[in-house]
Formats: structure tokens, C-alpha cells, sequence
């Protein structure tokens, strides 16, 4: 029994901040029947009615508040920002990638070519040099 007074008193605490916060928290306009003084005080001096008095009562209920853009550090709206895109899902990300691995294959055949052109000639030299007769 003591442990369900503990639980309840606790739920009591958590009710009571919570109202609380969301009191102090609230814009001038969402506060309903009283000023936000007499909210805090009545949280704080009757904790399980006035918290419940203050989601009741005292708030606007959140369904009918008007959507409000916040201003985030650049001073665009939410909605307005450009959102950042992952680098696999990016266009330009992944045409500079083809372009990049485009140049490195080209680069690739160009030595791979040059190797073969000098292997060649060695093979040709040797061979020129095994043709000619020793004087």
C-alpha cells in the first residue's frame, strides 16, 4: 500500500512540473480564464487540481491553435528551408561521381596503354637485337 501512496505522490510531482512548464512555456494568447500568475500559483499551492485545472481549463486546447512558422537560424520558415539532401539521393552528388570515375578510367587506359606501347618495344628491341649477327 505504501508503494501505490509513493506511486501516486510521484505522479502527482511529475503532473504538477509538467503543468508547470507548460504554463511558463505558453504564449500570452494560448492562456485561458486567468492570467499566468494565478496559473503558477494555483499549480503550485493545489498540484493535482490546478494541473488538471490548467490542462483543462487553462490552455488552448492544441487542435484549435493557429499554426505558427518559427524562425530557425537562417529566418526561414520550417516548411520554407531547403532540406538537406543525403549524398547517394543527391543529383549532383552522383553526376560528379560518374564524371570522376569517367576520368579515372580514361586515365587508367591511358597508362595501361602507354605500358603496353613500352613492353612492345622492349619485345622488338630483343628481338632485333637476337636477329643481328655478331660481329
Amino acid at each position: 500500500m505504501v508503494r501505490l501512496y509513493g506511486l501516486l505522490f510521484l505522479a502527482e510531482v511529475v503532473l504538477a512540473i509538467c503543468a508547470l512548464i507548460s504554463c511558463l512555456s505558453a504564449e500570452e494568447g494560448e492562456i485561458r480564464a486567468l492570467p499566468r500568475v494565478a496559473w503558477v500559483l494555483i499549480i503550485l499551492f493545489f498540484p493535482l487540481i490546478g494541473s488538471v485545472a490548467w490542462f483543462a481549463v487553462g490552455r488552448e486546447p492544441t487542435a484549435r491553435r493557429p499554426r505558427t512558422a518559427w524562425p530557425m537560424g537562417n529566418g526561414f520558415a520550417e516548411q520554407d528551408r531547403r532540406r538537406s539532401v543525403a549524398p547517394d539521393d543527391d543529383p549532383a552528388f552522383l553526376s560528379s561521381l560518374a564524371d570522376r570515375n569517367r576520368r579515372d578510367d580514361q586515365e587508367l587506359l591511358r597508362r595501361w596503354e602507354e605500358d603496353l606501347r613500352r613492353r612492345e618495344e622492349e619485345l622488338r628491341r630483343r628481338e632485333d637485337d637476337r636477329d643481328r649477327p655478331e660481329v
